[in-house]
């Protein structure tokens, strides 16, 4: 049976299904969310008890390990993750010396496990296909803080006698979507019956709904899976595709205006996972 669960980051867009999907499975959650926010949690349903700080990535590993006391595994997903912003902010460097110290935090309190969430950017890109085995080659401060975590905590974790899982994201979409990123933008346009400016749409990419990916997330925290795990649905699609989809829920893809923006000269052309299944 499963001890308490430690979650950070349960107001946001991936965290508040991980909530949720812990909830389902009947888990005993101990929230850690930033002061002010503890209202959010009013909606939610799974937490047991809730800690606030003015910044979690500011705090202490004595901090940490006071929170983490009686905790059996520790899911952390808050980190900055601002669209237009995150991938080249230095908010990253905050985030991955706060994750550090939480680590140090959690393995001092002898948690069991250990579950960070890292990114698909983390990958070489260019080989399209992303497997586990794929090397690491970020190329923005997002990534590479998020690889660097995963590289200190995978050799670090272990020796401390914790076990560690690195769940790393693809394209996430769904409930509770930031109204900048693509899907939103394009319900917002086509409810308006308003065009919806676009690149060529050529780009391959690998789509998974919010809510599976939470529920990837606890299967492979609830799990004994160690070392780095893949969160996508391993199906190539074009953001065309995607938008054409999308554009049918309304019956206008008239309104879907493909090469009005220019392409990104250095967005990769395809970004797929590979899935492997968690045994429980």
């Amino acid at each position: 049976m499963t001890g308490i669960v430690l979650l950070t980051g349960s107001t946001g867009f991936v965290g508040r299904q991980v909530l949720r999907t812990l909830g389902e499975r009947g888990a005993r959650v101990r929230g850690v969310v930033r002061d002010g926010k503890q209202g959010q949690l009013a909606t939610l349903e799974g937490i047991e008890t809730v800690v606030t700080t003015p910044d979690l990535f500011a705090e202490s590993a004595a901090w940490w390990a006071d929170v983490c006391r009686d905790i059996d595994i520790v899911i952390h997903v808050a980190w900055y993750a601002e669209p237009g912003k995150y991938l080249q902010s230095p908010n990253n460097l905050d985030c991955l010396t706060g994750t550090l110290q939480l680590a140090k935090g959690a393995a001092q309190a002898g948690v069991r496990r250990f579950i960070g969430i890292g990114t698909c950017f983390e990958y070489d890109l260019t080989g399209g296909m992303l497997s586990i085995e794929t090397p690491l080659r970020p190329l923005t401060p997002y990534a590479g803080a998020k690889a660097a975590a995963f590289m200190a905590l995978s050799q670090w974790l272990p020796q401390q006698g914790v076990e560690f899982a690195w769940c790393r994201l693809f394209y996430l979409h769904g409930e509770g979507e930031d109204a900048r990123r693509l899907a939103p933008y394009l319900r917002a346009k086509l409810m308006a019956g308003e065009p919806a400016e676009l690149t060529s749409g050529k780009q391959i990419r690998d789509f998974l709904d919010v809510r599976e990916a939470a529920r990837m997330i606890v299967e492979t925290a609830l799990s004994d899976e160690q070392g780095p795990v893949n969160i996508c649905s391993g199906i190539s699609i074009t953001i065309r595709q995607l938008a054409e989809q999308i554009a049918d829920e309304y019956g206008r893809r008239d309104l879907l205006k493909f090469g009005v923006r220019p392409d990104n000269l250095v967005d990769p052309p395809c970004v797929v996972g590979v899935r492997h299944e968690v045994s429980l």
